[in-house]
């Protein structure tokens, strides 16, 4: 079965933008604990929502 997507409603909507795990983690500067937690929490793929929300990133002190 087809449907048909009207171009204007998915520009004024927006899609929901989908990251692999692993990216997310190397451009946030995550560390290997918390992209394994993310990946068992998420799978490989998420929303960048869904990333957000759930990233912990430990403070860096001086």
């Amino acid at each position: 079965m087809t449907e048909h997507v009207d171009q204007k409603v998915t520009e004024r909507q927006g899609l929901r933008k989908v990251w692999n795990v692993s990216e997310f983690a190397r451009r946030y500067r995550l560390d290997s604990r918390e992209e394994n937690r993310l990946l068992k929490l998420l799978g490989p793929f998420a929303s960048e929502q869904e990333l957000l929300m759930n990233a912990t990133r430990t403070p860096i002190f001086r």
